[in-house]
């Protein structure tokens, strides 16, 4: 059953085109896309839609130079070529949240890029400290609602959506406690296959995939606790691809005693508070959240986080998985690095690319670290 049931949410983390297809048949519900970092999923789970996460992918940029330079994050580049090609089409709406500078000018560019595909801008408080800024999102929120109403044609009560935050805080709870049992099982659930788990949550409805992955959490407590005699890390940064490091990790013996991945951890890993409307608690997750570097802090936090993180999993060392071209990420890069260096814990930075062709000199460069701690 447990690998039956990995075997089925691996397929879906590795074809997404294919998993975006089934959605209708396996539900009988249309898919809204979500850009990165973090969009109010549970309003468009509340409209009767499936979320489903763009977040780029190995793809061969040919009109996407139109709107962003070389220089610009291949994610973005490629989520505006695959928009272009048509792609996406099939998607009721698009929901972009202006976090980095790359973002805000795609909020503006996917307009004229990809006109056929309704899109509706989310703009996050930066001052996150104070109560005007709670305000300020709860009402900013709405207006996602009422966008999405228009866009879609469908009506999005409160009710609805506090039913749909249910479902969400349920999936939250539920990967927190997957991050939690995987650390124990570092040969069953690979880097790789760690991050396909958590990546398929994307391209599925949120209570089927939540089910699933109870599955998932069942079947490795059922095992023994496995021992390990390779390297375990916590990885850090925006996202932990191309696939093919993660194959890497494998090949040199390199496993994931936790993460903190904007695309894997800081999505689930902080709780909703408890009192409040289900807008003030919707607000709350974002006010809350703490260590990213999209969301700023007035004292940052990340570097005592990660440092906290390799002392609870007692791993050895951290890696950074930095997306070229991801300003905040490279912004917050130097203050944590000397912080985990005056801590003495070992870093290995590895600049990414979704489009990269080989993979060569980052083997030998993981490699090289993995026999230097072992």
């Amino acid at each position: 059953m447990l690998k039956e049931t990995i075997t089925k949410l691996e397929e879906r983390a590795l074809h997404p085109g294919k998993a975006l297809a089934s959605i209708k048949e396996e539900c009988g519900k249309d898919a809204v896309g979500c850009f990165p970092i973090y969009t109010p999923e549970e309003i468009v789970y509340a409209g009767g839609f499936v979320p489903v996460g763009l977040w780029g992918g190995k793809t061969e940029i040919k009109r996407a130079d139109q709107f962003l330079q070389g220089f610009c994050c291949s994610i973005m580049r490629a989520n505006i070529e695959l928009g272009m090609r048509g792609v996406y089409d099939q998607l009721k709406a698009i929901l972009i949240p202006g976090l980095c500078d790359t973002l805000k000018c795609v909020i503006e560019n996917w307009k004229t890029a990809v006109p056929q595909v309704p899109m509706i801008g989310l703009i996050y408080p930066q001052a996150r400290w104070t109560r005007a800024a709670e305000a300020y999102l709860e009402t900013e929120l709405k207006r996602v609602r009422s966008e999405l109403e228009q866009a879609t044609h469908t009506l999005i009560t409160d009710k609805k959506v506090e039913e749909a935050f249910a479902v969400y805080e349920e999936y939250r709870a539920v990967m927190r406690e997957f991050a939690e049992v995987a650390g124990d099982y570092p040969i069953t659930i690979d880097a790789k296959r760690r991050h396909l788990l958590i990546k398929a949550g994307y391209f599925m409805d949120k209570k089927l995939y939540t089910a699933e992955m109870k599955k998932v959490i069942e079947g490795l407590r059922a095992m023994e606790k496995e021992r390990f005699g390779g390297v375990k890390v916590v990885t850090t940064g925006l996202i932990g691809e191309p696939a093919e490091i993660l194959d890497l990790f494998r090949e040199c013996d390199i496993a994931i005693a936790a993460d903190d991945l904007a695309q894997e951890s800081r999505q689930f890993r902080t709780p909703a508070r408890k009192e409040g409307s289900v807008w003030e608690k919707m607000a709350g997750r974002i006010i809350d959240q703490r260590g990213c570097a999209f969301l700023a802090e007035q004292k940052k936090s990340r570097g005592q986080m990660l440092i906290d993180l390799v002392k609870e999993k007692e791993a050895r060392a951290v890696v950074v998985c930095m997306m070229k071209f991801c300003d905040p990420e490279e912004f917050d890069y130097p203050v944590y690095k000397a912080q985990l260096e005056q801590a003495g814990i070992p870093v290995l930075y590895l600049e990414l690319d979704q489009q990269i062709e080989s993979f060569e000199q980052i083997r030998t460069r993981i490699q090289s670290f993995a026999e230097m701690l072992l």
